[in-house]
């Protein structure tokens, strides 16, 4: 299990624990895929209500441009992340990055979707801001970090952090939404990691 990263507070989180000034204690994650948890480290923080503060993490054998380059190729996301049907750039109202994502789930015989709108604030090459403007959540904001993770003397790797806050409607079952939490995050991150393999190999 790659090593844990304590949780940075954040203050473009609207929430109450980004107020604390204590680190929130997390659960942690207990899959069954035994792949997800050797590589993926993810925690997951039931705040009140349906509110969840989510931590994951993966190490990436490529450097931070290499796995920048495929977290800010929005629009390619679709090609493999197998429940985004849709993610295209819109026009900002300033000269920012605005994102439109469609997912889709199919959770217990019932097929559910969830259309957002993010504004993405890049800092490169170390995070990416994303807060929701509007959509199917109540709310959402969160960040990609990356961080050098040294592989030997002469190759550097990253280390790929993923924390967010969510609010899902109520529109959503909340075991639907446990479910994504635990299971599809961590997939993705896998996703996101041989992306990059796949990319830098057509290079």
């Amino acid at each position: 299990m790659s090593k844990a990263y304590e949780l940075k507070q954040k203050s473009n989180f609207s929430t109450t624990a980004s107020n604390s000034k204590t680190e929130p204690e997390l659960e942690p994650f207990n899959s069954a895929d035994s792949v997800i948890q050797s590589d993926v480290n993810i925690k997951i923080e039931k705040l009140e209500g349906r509110q969840r503060r989510v931590f994951a993490q993966i190490q990436i054998p490529y450097s931070l441009e290499q796995v920048w380059q495929v977290l800010t190729d929005y629009e390619a996301f679709v090609e493999f992340m197998p429940s985004l049907i849709q993610s295209k750039r819109l026009e900002h109202p300033t000269v920012g990055i605005r994102i439109e994502q469609v997912r889709t789930k199919n959770f217990m015989g019932r097929n559910f979707s969830a259309r957002s709108v993010f504004d993405i604030e890049e800092k490169f090459p170390h995070e990416i801001h994303y807060q929701l403007i509007e959509g199917d959540m109540q709310a959402f904001s969160g960040y990609w970090r990356l961080e050098p993770w040294s592989l030997s003397e002469s190759k550097a790797g990253t280390d790929l952090v993923y924390d967010f806050f969510v609010v899902p409607k109520r529109i959503f079952p909340m075991a639907l939404v446990e479910h994504i939490l635990s299971h599809n995050i961590p997939a993705n991150m896998l996703l996101i990691r041989q992306r990059v393999e796949e990319i830098v190999g057509q290079q």
